[in-house]
């Protein structure tokens, strides 16, 4: 959905270097044309020896530290299972101060060893100012970089920190209820921060207001709100009528009862009560069950594949993500599984589902639409509005379903939708994110049930996803690689498992042109090395992205720094640490920088954030 316009390369070679091409190409990013797409790469003197020679520069250094451009080789976590928890107290209050060890977990019944743990609260999701100062030469690869001097805190209150996607699902919605909610969202608008950006979309695909803080486009976008239900799923009250919801009982999960049911009322409708039909009936039955399954099956995999394109969207902005689906909610069938690969890619990108049921406080309705009134037969109805009433129940499980598995809220059963609709506009105050690796697994797509519980805590209630499904294949290596790296860039976490640190330099050449140099120091008393042959070794992998105020991936590119380092070096080396520069020629205005990097040997991560302003 979102492409690369025609002709557009997001590989370029500019004085050598090329360009991170997984960064743009496995999100679907929209390249941005104001921007002049370059960057640079190389080790330079560590920070207290600015100007001197350094190992990569000697000739003499037998080549101790070299780097080059590479595909990503992040190692990819195998068959993990992330779990978002939110845990609240009696008064419904979040709970913030629990650790790792308060937790168990099992999967099928059987106790799981959590192997990565994380709390996010509002502090953790937020973009920090990065120390930035003016350079009185351009910020190129070739000079030794010093140690940035500080700089005043630039305003950077218009960077995007908050992406809102308001998904609106036409499929199923109601005249009323889109009215309704078209006037609570009307005036959610009205309360965005100016760091806050807002995509509006919908379940039909045509509404599609990518993600800006202009609120009158925002509201223009929102008059296109308006029911557009597949044709081929309109009701016709062919003979029988069967729903969805029977149908998917008779063909799914082979209910002999909503067969019979089928096949009473062909026989009623179509042979005037003639019993000796049955056979005829019943083929009917079957065939109109058929049909039925087939146009409601359209319906649920056109909201499904839609919603999967505004998650891959929101993964790829730099911030806080969220996503608000409102819908009267709908029957996934046997899309659950799907369902569950769209938590499971959510929960790692750390994005949250928020879900609103449009229907508001409802009672079930026995007799079905009223346009459209049911026409059962006396010895069917009976049967006929339990399903009806177990169909409107159902449509609420994907949307419980969405909210629980990342641990977004699930807003129902009640008419104050403008509260909803404040409370899905943002993250929850607190949530831990467990990570297990499932022993012995089965590659055969069945589905595992997850239970989450706080050792003697019993007085806290827990919200969780309730399962997953295995894997029907394992993934191919390269494209695990993609999307590891992928969810380590756009990523908003700060990740502190190597001591490195993120400073930022820029250099005007003129009015419309700047180069910004982004400053990695390591301090490598905190990096692993392998000593062979009198040297030590590592490699260390750099990933730069580069982003505008409204979250626009504007460059990046990536390095692998490869030391063999003799021990005098190391020495050396260890008591001052070492920056690697890399420079990007942009535009003058405010940006956000996303530093990813890991080393070969110990294989942990680091990751930084940082606001950047440049003046015009």
């Amino acid at each position: 959905m979102y492409r690369l316009p025609e002709g557009t390369s997001l590989l370029r070679s500019l004085s050598g270097v090329s360009l991170l091409v997984t960064l743009g190409l496995c999100c679907g990013l929209q390249a941005q044309a104001p921007a002049t797409q370059s960057g640079t790469s190389s080790p330079v003197a560590p920070a207290t020896d600015a100007g001197k020679t350094t190992p990569a520069q000697a000739p003499a250094s037998g080549g101790e530290v070299t780097s080059r451009d590479t595909p990503a080789t992040f190692k990819v976590r195998v068959n993990l299972v992330l779990v978002r928890v939110v845990v609240r107290d009696s008064d419904g209050k979040p709970v913030g101060n629990l650790k790792q060890e308060d937790f168990q977990l099992f999967d099928n019944r059987k106790a799981q060893a959590i192997v990565t743990f994380s709390m996010e609260t509002p502090q953790t999701r937020v973009v920090k100012n990065v120390d930035t100062t003016p350079a009185s030469e351009p910020a190129d690869a070739a000079g030794p970089a010093g140690p940035a001097t500080p700089a005043a805190q630039a305003n950077v209150s218009g960077v995007a920190q908050r992406f809102v996607a308001m998904v609106f699902d036409d499929i199923n919605l109601s005249i009323e209820d889109s009215t309704f909610v078209r006037k609570s969202a009307e005036r959610f608008l009205g309360k965005l921060a100016p760091s806050d950006r807002v995509a509006m979309f919908s379940t039909s695909g045509q509404v599609s207001r990518d993600f800006t803080n202009d609120r009158e486009a925002l509201e223009k976008a929102l008059l296109g709100i308006v029911p557009r239900p597949l044709a081929q799923s309109r009701s016709t009250h062919n003979c029988p009528d069967i729903s969805y919801y029977q149908a998917d009982l008779m063909e799914n999960k082979g209910d002999q009862q909503a067969r019979a049911v089928a096949t009473e009322d062909a026989v009623q409708c179509a042979f005037q009560g003639d019993e000796t039909q049955i056979a005829a009936a019943q083929a009917m039955a079957e065939s109109e069950a058929l049909n039925t399954l087939a146009a409601g099956d359209a319906d649920a995999n056109m909201v499904y594949r839609h919603l999967e394109d505004h998650v891959r969207r929101l993964v790829s902005m730099p911030g806080e993500r969220v996503m608000v689906l409102v819908s009267p909610g709908f029957i996934p069938s046997t899309l659950w599984s799907d369902i569950s690969s769209l938590i499971d890619r959510a929960t790692r990108a750390k994005v949250v589902i928020n879900t609103i049921d449009a229907r508001g406080l409802y009672t079930p309705d026995i007799s079905g639409d009223i346009a459209s009134p049911a026409k059962d037969s006396f010895r069917t109805a009976g049967y006929k509005a339990s399903y009806r009433v177990q169909a409107q129940s159902a449509q609420d499980e994907v949307l419980a379903a969405l909210a629980d598995g990342t641990g977004g809220t699930f807003f129902h059963n009640r008419n104050d939708i403008d509260v909803g609709m404040e409370r899905a506009g943002a993250s929850p105050e607190v949530s831990y994110v467990l990570g297990f690796s499932p022993q012995n697994l089965k590659i055969d797509g069945s589905f595992h049930t997850i239970k989450v519980s706080l050792g003697n805590k019993l007085k806290y209630s827990l919200q969780s996803r309730r399962g997953y499904y295995a894997p029907k294949a394992l993934k191919d290596p390269g494209e695990a690689a993609k999307e590891e790296i992928q969810e380590a860039i756009f990523s908003q976490e700060e990740i502190h498992d190597l001591p490195v640190e993120l400073q930022t330099q820029f250099f005007k050449k003129d009015a419309a042109e700047a180069r910004l140099a982004v400053l990695t120091h390591f301090d490598l008393k905190g990096i692993r090395f392998r000593k062979a042959e009198g040297r030590n070794l590592d490699n260390v992998t750099i990933a730069t992205a580069i982003f505008d105020e409204n979250g626009n991936f504007v460059t990046g590119g990536e390095k692998i720094v490869e030391m063999k380092l003799l021990d005098t070096t190391y020495d050396r080396l260890t008591r001052n640490g070492f920056t690697v520069k890399s420079s990007f020629d942009i535009k003058p205005g405010t940006y956000m920088v996303r530093m990813v990097v890991r080393d070969g040997e110990g294989q942990q991560m680091a990751a930084r954030n940082g606001a950047v302003v440049i003046p015009n």
